[in-house]
């Protein structure tokens, strides 16, 4: 056969081959070459699974398209997206029967063997009135976040930064008191950790700005992959282990020393001091805030007073008995409030399918 009709019948062929590998590719969706569907794609990540749907999620969601597109007159650039976020009440329970960190306290003064027969008595004192809050429902003195914050300080003196962390995650592994089925360290709000991790998908920096101590909210949400830098909250001074009396200033620390915390406070991380803080630490005025308490108020304020950009604010509401140990007439009156004062109102009853997941049961307190 000439030389050019086997060229010739080797490029149809060729063609050949190539439009049934097509054909085959186009029918089954998979390349024959490939353990890999071609028409495979990274899978779009679902979000609000454990939400119903609702005005706040709506409002939400309808704030993060508008300012996430380039073409919206609302448009914010991503280092400008700072959401802020309270934690107890907001991220984490704080109805067992009282915050993580007033428990913590009436645990290290009252029943832990390697402090209470050492603690001084205004921290048993402090430690006592908040037992006496939980168990016979006495109403804590007034400004007891500064009479705790105190106690607090001296309570944990001494103890390095991993010493610190190391109780704190003790404590945390212990029972939720007042549910089955969950330690303190896993009562997070599931569905608030979906708007955490949807915003942060969407380019927005989120930080946790809490009236609690720092280190402790650090370990709290370090299983979440939320990095310390982004934690904001009660502070402590922290010293040098050999340092002493000397101050900082005139003193230079050497390689095998460590950080430890002092019974001095430095700041009580409520209301104005949050946007204080925030101001300080981020630079930048959020557009995005969520909280659930009149501590929260100027914070939420502080961002809807954004005068660059389009601001939101959201406020939960323990309004659900069932699931949660909650007074739903007060969350209900504190809706109306909230409301009224600008901001988005969630509702944990409605809008919530689960609080901390189904497995979670709510129970009587055990004292």
């Amino acid at each position: 056969m000439p030389t050019e009709s086997k060229t010739e019948d080797m490029k149809i062929h060729i063609t050949f081959i190539a439009a049934a590998l097509t054909a085959l590719m186009l029918v089954t969706g998979r390349c024959p070459s490939c353990t890999k569907a071609v028409t495979d794609k990274p899978p779009v990540e679902e979000f609000f699974t454990l939400w119903n749907k609702c005005d706040a999620l709506s409002a939400l969601q309808e704030y993060v398209k508008d300012v996430t597109d380039p073409s919206s007159a609302n448009f914010i650039k991503e280092e400008d997206r700072i959401a802020t976020f309270d934690m107890d009440g907001t991220l984490v329970g704080e109805l067992y029967p009282t915050y993580f960190e007033y428990n913590m306290l009436e645990y290290r003064a009252l029943d832990d063997p390697t402090y209470r027969d050492i603690a001084p008595e205004d921290v048993k004192e402090a430690a006592g009135d908040i037992r006496d809050f939980v168990r016979n429902g006495k109403k804590l003195p007034d400004r007891f976040y500064m009479k705790h914050a105190y106690a607090a300080a001296k309570a944990y003196a001494g103890m390095t930064l991993a010493q610190f962390d190391s109780y704190v995650k003790d404590y945390a592994s212990m029972q939720a008191n007042g549910f089955s089925g969950m330690t303190y360290g896993d009562s997070f709000y599931k569905p608030m950790l979906e708007v955490f991790k949807y915003l942060e998908a969407n380019g927005f920096t989120c930080y946790v700005v809490s009236g609690s101590d720092r280190f402790i909210c650090r370990t709290l949400v370090e299983p979440l992959g939320i990095a310390p830098n982004l934690v904001i909250g009660m502070d402590v001074k922290l010293k040098s282990s050999k340092q002493g009396e000397t101050e900082g200033v005139d003193y230079t620390m050497e390689k095998d020393e460590d950080l430890i915390r002092t019974d001095e406070v430095l700041i009580k991380n409520l209301k104005t001091n949050k946007v204080l803080q925030i101001s300080q630490e981020v630079g930048k005025v959020p557009v995005l805030s969520f909280g659930n308490s009149s501590g929260d108020s100027a914070m939420h304020n502080y961002c809807l007073g954004n005068d660059k950009y389009k601001s939101a604010a959201f406020m939960l509401i323990a309004d659900d008995e069932e699931r949660d140990h909650a007074n739903r007439q007060k969350a209900l009156s504190l809706g109306e409030q909230w409301k009224e004062a600008g901001y988005h109102v969630i509702s944990m009853r409605d809008d919530f399918k689960t609080i901390y997941g189904d497995n979670v049961k709510k129970v009587d307190f055990s004292f």
